[in-house]
């Protein structure tokens, strides 16, 4: 047994830092690309109005993806959905390479939805990291491939410039050359995905569920619909599904907001790296926490860190407390999401992890979508105080939930199971 354990966790510890690899090289190029998706929009249709769209399609694609990757990576496989995943982002990025040169909005909003679902696989990499790992390690494991993301954050949009410029010393419109990013990063993720994962996460699970049935809820395969109702798996998507939309109102608003107040681009372009470098930089930390404090405690860190930067970015105007806010703001997003995670992996069986996974990025992408339309009618209607006061008080729903949770959602979940 202890030669088992050994190999466990060596095999582990390989699959987490190839899915850590293969997220800085996706995230690199689909960030890359979402720095220039609105100027395509705009540079494509000839109307301001558009500059909205590519980033609907965008997400419209992960939404799709994450249900087509949660009925299909059981069968298929994590490793072998990761890299179909990215291959498909491949073929997107190629269409909306193709769409630039060929002025065509249409093709372009279609090679978007295909790196979108792209984007989906990638995402549920995390999920794949948390089951070869036993509940005591986790949240480390999902904290560990989420901040792959801070490589993409950082890399994505300093290569915009470059790669621009290369695509116009080769005679191609300079809008094309960020979309290069994704084509090269994707297919070397797809590489180390396939060769890497090896064996794949999903038997690893199921092996790891045998010699410790300690680890999971229940044996057998259950129903979605008889999934969704149960305590822990409610708390846990509430809690990654708010963060999402709590995050998402602000983040989208805060640059229009910026730009009303007379701030320059390189105050509002400092803002959001701030933000972005909260959402991913202290994944490690994060993690940490979730394994060694608890999943509920972590959820209610962050909820309490979303709603005091709401509060805080409310009245604000100057470059200082927006900044301040916009990084609390994406710190508390990880801290929930993170757990948020864990909570839910924790709460399944091997046979129920990818479509229960799936059902639930399916729904933090329809929440950011609708978030991102909600924040302009909100912000336009009540401006940017409103705006952010109504984030905050999305904000108590997984506050109150993690609460219950931790005084008495779990006693509720464990009767249930015997």
């Amino acid at each position: 047994m202890e030669k088992n354990v050994k190999d466990y966790s060596r095999i582990a510890r390989k699959i987490t830092n190839v899915l850590f690899l293969s997220q800085s090289l996706s995230s690199a190029g689909f960030i890359a690309a979402f720095t220039v998706n609105a100027l395509v929009g705009v540079d494509l249709s000839g109307q301001r109005a558009m500059a909205g769209v590519p980033g609907a399609a965008y997400v419209l694609g992960q939404a799709c993806g994450a249900l087509i990757w949660g009925l299909s990576m059981e069968r298929i496989g994590r490793r072998g959905g990761l890299a179909l995943g990215q291959v498909i982002g491949v073929i997107g990025s190629v269409i909306a390479m193709g769409a630039v040169i060929g002025r065509s909005l249409s093709f372009f909003l279609i090679g978007l939805v295909l790196v979108g679902i792209a984007r989906s696989a990638v995402d549920l990499g995390r999920f794949a990291a948390a089951e070869v790992h036993l509940p005591s390690q986790r949240g480390r494991a999902i904290s560990h491939v989420v901040l792959g993301s801070t490589v993409g954050a950082v890399v994505g949009p300093l290569l915009v410039g470059p790669t621009g410029s290369l695509a116009q010393w080769a005679g191609f419109p300079e809008l094309m050359g960020p979309y290069g990013v994704g084509f090269v990063g994707l297919i070397v993720a797809a590489i180390l995905v396939f060769t890497g994962l090896r064996p794949d996460p999903r038997d690893i699970g199921r092996e790891l569920a045998l010699l410790h049935p300690e680890s999971i809820p229940r044996q057998g395969t259950r129903f979605l619909s008889e999934i969704v109702r149960q305590p822990g798996v409610i708390v846990a998507m509430v809690s990654v599904v708010f963060a999402q939309m709590v995050m998402m109102v602000p983040m989208s608003i805060t640059s229009v907001h910026m730009k009303a107040c007379d701030h320059p681009l390189s105050a509002i372009s400092l803002v959001i790296s701030a933000h972005t470098l909260g959402m991913y930089a202290f994944s490690i930390l994060s993690g940490r926490m979730t394994d060694r404090w608890g999943r509920g405690q972590t959820i209610i860190v962050g909820s309490v860190v979303m709603i005091v930067s709401c509060l805080m970015a409310a009245p604000s105007t100057g470059l200082i407390p927006l900044l301040i806010a916009l990084f609390l703001l994406g710190l508390g997003w990880n801290f929930a999401y993170v757990a948020g995670s864990a909570l839910l992996a924790d709460q399944l069986s091997p046979g129920e992890r990818a479509k229960t996974q799936g059902f639930n990025d399916l729904m933090l992408n329809l929440t950011s979508a609708g978030s991102q339309v909600i924040s302009g009618v909100v912000y336009a209607v009540g401006g940017y105080a409103i705006m952010s006061l109504a984030a905050a008080a999305a904000a108590v729903a997984p506050l109150l939930l993690a609460i219950w949770w931790q005084t008495a959602g779990r006693h509720v979940a464990a009767s249930r199971q015997t």
